[in-house]
């Protein structure tokens, strides 16, 4: 499971280096695509097949299903870790994320997230009164406090 938040750099060379703790688990290999709201998501192999055989259900026919198949896919990009954790990300990726040099990587349980440091402040503001509605009535559901 993937959990916390990491503030590691983007070097000059598109690289980010991936939490020490979620390295052995993505040796292995894992696959990056354009995530939500303006983000990227890191799923590890397993992970990813699962995604992509569910998607398998999507209907050629229907033209939203077609557009993220078709989307999902194409922006994917598989990679493995090189010796240093490190992952490479793409001038796509990096642009559509609006990454700069400060990063956040945060673990969102089967996935991680890459946000610009930025981004990621601006949209935990603006989304600070969801998550404590939401929290509330997830304690609430989970017979908590």
């Amino acid at each position: 499971m993937f959990t916390g938040t990491y503030t590691p750099k983007l070097d000059d060379k598109g690289r980010l280096t991936l939490p020490a703790k979620y390295r052995e688990e993505l040796a292995g290999g894992l696959t990056i695509t354009k995530g939500q709201d303006r983000s990227l998501t890191v799923y590890p192999k397993a992970e990813f097949e699962r995604i992509a055989e569910k998607a398998d259900a999507i209907e050629w026919t229907d033209p939203a299903g077609r557009a993220f198949y078709r989307n999902f896919f194409a922006s994917s990009d598989d990679q493995r870790p090189d010796s240093q954790g490190r992952i490479s990300l793409s001038a796509d990726h990096r642009r559509y994320a609006g990454l700069t040099k400060d990063c956040v990587v945060v673990g969102s349980r089967r996935v991680l997230e890459i946000w610009d440091a930025q981004k990621w402040r601006e949209y935990q503001n603006e989304h600070e009164e969801n998550f404590s509605a939401a929290n509330s009535a997830a304690l609430r559901l989970a017979g908590g406090t």
